[in-house]
């Protein structure tokens, strides 16, 4: 489906073969013109053309006499008893004045001021079926046809007279802009516009290795790669590179596939990881297409840096690494400049996965997108110093891209809210807001279950020191401790380090006892359930007891019970046993701190016989066999423990008193 995704995104045409500009050395070999082909004028070339034919142009007008003659008609119609103040001749003076004003041509006040800019400018106008260019300057405008009635003989000195009688209402344009017949014949002046200005013959010598990439020569090279894509719109062709772009996109994806599976099979159990994986396999290979196929922004704003940062983040360097180089090599194809795009894209995103080895707050966002930044333009900087002669030829707008990508990948921050809700992981960020002992739950552990409460801090920062010497996820297990044991908040008193003198189990079977200390597992998951914890929070409230026993009442129900074959059933714990080092890490830790406070003298033969007691029985029991935690590892967290509990628990030195 992904390749299917991509390829149906990826631009068919071959755009530019070439990375070159005007000014600067040809780097290629030799190119040689494989067929005739003509050299297109530039933009700017015809552009300038088309404006000249647009000047030059005369608009139609329809010259209307039936207009001239309803308004005088009119005017005579409604001044028949003579004007209020005058005497009656001046109907006539005015209405032959109407008639002068009409047979030369009045046009809209609007059009006429468009026209008047130019006093040159002419318009054909078409009377019956013959049209003649004539100067715009040799027609009235509406409000020039009213100011010339004034102009004419005594009626200026009438004038304050003859405005009662709204003259202009009389006045009304007898040229009609003929629109349709107008643009027919502009576009058809347009179009004959020669779009090229010469011809290249078939081998002919475009340009060679070292030669500078004049005005011509651009030209001749833009025009030979148009007339390649227009080589390329047969079927045959589009067929061709369909099935190029498919073998290509589906080689690099099985490639990324086969490293999943021979490096990192544990993430197809986890279909969102997968899900999220080939995502970003996919999203920016097809906005590249799309941003090419549009052809307005450059695809060096696209913060491709952004793919493996979350990939570091939520998984792990090596994958985030071999998926953001696939992503780049399938992306390059839908580029105009492959070997520039790689080189840039590879050195920003293995800057990025290197700067955000731990993402523990906001500030490492920032400084990675200012060093991404840095990498790019040096990067770039490098690869001009190479191809060009001078600081003069050096291009400078891409700079101005770098700085918009580096502003886009501060966005990583709050799109990681979306990709941990989208695909269920959890973000260092996430497991630091957690830890906060201020979070409602925590202060709600510690002020009903404050034993509880003491004893997770304590696990927590045992088992982050162990993660680390290890090499496993320290605030991933350090979090998982500290809410490990909140469903001991349903009953406090029933455990050992929240009891004061009174023991409750004293009053209870066995059987319940181990009821009710099993139960803080299911009773933690509710709570977890409630306050919304993420997944892998979960994951460590029902592994840390695994399937073991309930050691204690296990042993005094046996002892009490010496003729009875003891079901085990009601003393074990639902599981499952730990399948994260994480999880190992903390069965282990938790375990041995809840022991060592049994401890009648704390001597470094008593710890480490008890540290080494309970996790040898933790392995011969089978609580690791599902986990991929190593004899190293376990050796080391011994140590480890052993050295913490010495110093825990080493014995103070008695003050004196003072003398009286």
């Amino acid at each position: 489906m992904s390749v299917i995704l991509i390829v149906w995104a990826l631009p068919r045409s071959e755009g530019r073969l070439f990375h070159y500009d005007e000014g600067k050395p040809w780097v290629y070999g030799e190119l040689i013109a494989k067929f005739d082909f003509p050299v297109f004028k530039s933009e700017e070339k015809l552009a300038a053309e088309r404006d000249s034919v647009s000047r030059l142009f005369q608009p139609y007008y329809n010259l209307n006499k039936e207009i001239g003659e309803t308004q005088v008609a009119r005017f005579k119609n409604d001044f028949k008893e003579g004007i209020p103040g005058l005497s009656n001749n001046y109907v006539n003076i005015i209405a032959n004045e109407l008639e002068k004003l009409y047979a030369t041509g009045i046009m809209n006040s609007r059009e006429y001021s468009d026209f008047a800019k130019d006093s040159t400018k002419m318009i054909r106008v078409v009377d019956d079926k013959q049209a003649t260019s004539t100067y715009v300057k040799g027609f009235y405008s509406t409000i020039g046809a009213y100011e010339q009635i004034f102009m004419q003989g005594d009626l200026g000195s009438k004038r304050q007279i003859l405005q009662k009688c709204n003259l202009n209402e009389y006045i009304e344009p007898n040229l009609i802009y003929d629109k349709e017949r107008s643009e027919t014949e502009h576009n058809d002046m347009l179009s004959l516009i020669p779009q090229a200005s010469g011809m290249v013959l078939e081998g002919q010598r475009i340009i060679d290795r070292g030669d500078i990439v004049n005005n011509y020569t651009y030209r001749v090279l833009n025009s030979f790669e148009k007339a390649l894509e227009k080589l390329n719109e047969s079927n045959d062709e589009v067929a061709t590179t369909i099935i190029g772009q498919s073998i290509y996109v589906f080689i690099l994806v099985m490639l990324f596939t086969i490293y999943l599976i021979l490096f990192r099979k544990d993430y197809f159990e986890k279909p969102r990881s997968i899900l999220m994986l080939y995502a970003m396999l996919v999203i920016f290979p097809v906005l590249v297409s799309l941003m090419m196929s549009f052809n307005k922004f450059s695809i060096y704003i696209i913060p491709f840096a952004i793919a493996p940062i979350f990939i570091r983040v939520f998984m792990d360097s090596r994958t985030a690494f071999m998926a953001h180089v696939t992503m780049i090599l399938i992306s390059a194809m839908a580029v105009k400049y492959q070997y520039e795009f790689i080189i840039i894209q590879i050195v920003a995103g293995m800057i990025a996965i290197y700067s955000l080895r731990e993402l523990e707050k906001r500030s490492q966002i920032f400084l990675t997108s200012i060093l991404v930044l840095l990498g790019s333009s040096t990067v770039y900087l490098s690869l001009q110093l190479i191809q060009s002669d001078g600081n003069s030829q050096l291009d400078r707008t891409m700079y101005i891209y770098f700085v918009i990508n580096s502003f886009f990948l501060l966005f990583a921050y709050p799109l990681m809210l979306v990709i941990e809700k989208a695909f269920g992981f959890t973000s260092t960020v996430t497991l630091f807001e957690l830890s906060n002992t201020n979070n409602k739950l925590l202060r709600e552990l510690s002020e009903v279950a404050p034993g509880t409460f003491q004893h997770s801090i304590t696990v927590g920062n045992l088992a982050a020191e162990v993660a680390n010497k290890i090499g496993a996820k320290a605030q991933l297990v350090r979090t998982g401790a500290l809410y490990h044991d909140i469903g001991k908040m349903s009953n406090p008193v029933f455990f050992t380090e929240n009891q004061a003198g009174v023991n409750p189990h004293d009053r209870i079977s066995d059987k319940e006892s181990a009821k009710i200390i099993i139960n803080h597992v299911a009773e933690g998951m509710k709570l977890a359930e409630k306050n919304n914890l993420p997944r892998i929070i979960k994951e460590f409230i029902k592994t840390h007891h695994g399937e073991g026993i309930a050691r204690y009442f296990y042993i005094n129900y046996k002892n009490a019970h010496p003729n009875e074959t003891v079901d085990e059933k009601p003393f074990r714990y639902p599981g499952p046993n730990p399948f994260t080092r994480e999880q190992a890490i903390l069965m282990m830790t938790d375990s041995v701190e809840a022991a060592s406070r049994s401890l009648q003298t704390y001597t470094e033969e008593s710890i480490s016989s008890l540290v080494n007691k309970i996790i040898d029985t933790q392995i011969t029991s089978g609580y690791f066999t599902e986990c991929p935690i190593t004899f190293s590892d376990i050796t080391q967290a011994k140590h480890i423990l052993i050295e913490r509990l010495m110093s825990m628990y080493h014995t103070r030195i008695q003050y004196p008193e003072e003398k009286a």
